[in-house]
């Protein structure tokens, strides 16, 4: 009697972007920098990850931003279905204003995401509170999505990942492949019935 296949999750971070390397920046220069990553093209790059079942998979999900759609078309093929959802777009970000102070862009980028995790920075923006409601969305849908066609695939973004995958953990399934968050990095969930 054969085993039943378990129902499987996929979240693949997207590529490094091709973004020229900044010095020391302004405050506006921080938010060009952000406009230029999410409106980069990818880096080239292998995945080549022998738990990807790639002949299963006709449609991936992924953000509207364009390194998630890019980096699923590198991976699976110009003739995968990209299911575009803003559901799965990166926590934004958002730089604060500190005229005349020139900061590496790590710092600035570092900065802003820490006073928006701890509420500072989030006017204009999605709360750190709403972003997390965002990704339990995001997982009740890949969840929904994996139980119905067997198998789910998100090529999305490092913390929007990060979060989902605390989510998935919470309904119950379990990490097969724990790929952390670098670019390109693959995480992957099973649950059986």
């Amino acid at each position: 009697m054969d085993t039943p296949k378990p129902y499987r999750i996929f979240l693949i971070r997207h590529a490094k972007p091709q973004v020229a390397k900044k010095t020391l920046v302004s405050a506006a220069g921080a938010t060009q920098y952000i406009s230029d990553y999410d409106a980069a093209q990818v880096e080239a790059f292998v995945l080549h990850n022998e738990a990807i079942p790639y002949k299963e998979i006709k449609k991936v999900h992924c953000s509207t931003l364009v390194r998630s759609q890019l980096t699923a078309k590198a991976i699976f093929g110009e003739q995968v279905a990209l299911v575009i959802d803003a559901n799965f777009r990166e926590f934004e970000r958002k730089i604060f204003s500190l005229p005349l102070l020139h900061l590496p862009i790590k710092l600035w980028l570092i900065g802003a995401r820490i006073l928006w995790f701890l509420g500072f920075n989030s006017r204009g923006i999605e709360t750190f509170k709403q972003a997390r409601q965002r990704a339990r969305t995001a997982a009740k849908q890949l969840a929904e999505e994996a139980n119905r066609e067997t198998i789910a695939v998100l090529v999305a973004h490092g913390l929007l990942n990060f979060f989902i995958r605390r989510e998935l953990k919470k309904l119950g399934w379990q990490q097969t492949i724990k790929g952390g968050s670098n670019f390109v990095s693959v995480n992957a969930f099973e649950h059986s019935t």
